[in-house]
């Protein structure tokens, strides 16, 4: 990769964003973070970037080869907002597109599952990153820890599914291997940390650490879609999010890979060590205590 050419990395101050512009610049790679937020990346270049606003497209394409792509967050349908700036970037001569989707999503598939297909399509080098569920939705902002910060509680729709939660500093590993190795991985990356747990074991887990106790609580799919929308999500994506709960119920996410280390040379952090460094982020809110 030549020296002159730059890695832009959208979402540049996301979970995965943030610490992937930092293991880039770790190993000399010239990038360009790009985000909506006017709070820069720690270290040079940062400029803005809106999919909605097409008037930023330009700059943030100047000398680019190789993307780290983020797909508009909270759009039903993201797709007629990415494929011209996909358009304009092999325009540009990008060469290379790692995609950030989701371990729920096959190609084909509505909102991402479009999105993976065109960057396979459009582009002679390619990735699709598939993480599972992110550790961080129990410590940050999610409904997962909120419940757990406000009531004691984690509630979903999932049953005893188990679920492969990932560090999204090892989804970071993956896709900064993927942008950076010579040869292209042209291929489609199933991500999962260590092992898989369910929601009950995670509140044990949590209940161990913190010395509180945080139970599970078990919703059918309708009631967990009627609690998202109580909590101020449309009634279509509550919808979703509640589908995916019941996916999760069925199996469809109790697996594990070797990705992480396959790709990286090191093993996936444990959800164990991951909460352990964030124990402070359990804690019950004034409110609730």
């Amino acid at each position: 990769m030549s020296g002159r050419d730059t890695i832009l990395v959208t979402g540049a101050t996301g979970n995965t964003g943030r610490p992937l512009v930092r293991l880039l610049r770790e190993h000399g790679a010239r990038v360009r973070a790009a985000s909506r937020s006017a709070t820069p990346v720690e270290g040079g270049d940062h400029v803005r970037f809106d999919w909605a606003d097409p008037s930023t497209h330009a700059d943030v394409l100047r000398d680019v080869r190789r993307i780290y792509l983020v797909a508009p967050v909270g759009v039903a349908d993201p797709e007629p907002l990415v494929r011209p700036f996909l358009t304009a970037a092999r325009g540009e001569g990008v060469e290379r597109v790692v995609l950030l989707s989701s371990s729920a999503v096959r190609e084909g598939d509505p909102l991402l599952g479009q999105i993976h297909r065109l960057v396979r399509t459009m582009f002679p080098e390619w990735t699709v990153l598939r993480p599972s569920w992110f550790m961080r939705n129990i410590v940050g902002d999610h409904p997962v820890a909120h419940g757990i910060r406000t009531e004691g509680r984690i509630i979903t729709a999932t049953g005893d599914g188990r679920v492969g939660f990932v560090d999204a500093a090892d989804i970071a590993a993956v896709a900064a291997r993927a942008l950076l190795d010579d040869a292209p991985h042209n291929t489609e990356h199933l991500i999962t940390g260590p092992e898989a747990l369910s929601y009950r074991e995670v509140a044990a887990l949590v209940s161990e650490l913190t010395g509180r106790a945080v139970e599970h609580v078990d919703l059918s799919t309708e009631d967990m879609a009627a609690r998202f929308t109580a909590l101020g999500y449309p009634a279509e994506f509550a919808a979703a999010l509640a589908a995916l709960d019941e996916g999760i119920r069925n199996g469809g996410e109790d697996r594990t890979t070797d990705t992480v280390e396959r790709v990286t040379g090191r093993p996936p952090r444990s959800l164990r060590d991951f909460l352990s460094d964030h124990v402070e982020a359990l804690a019950p809110t004034p409110s609730a205590v």
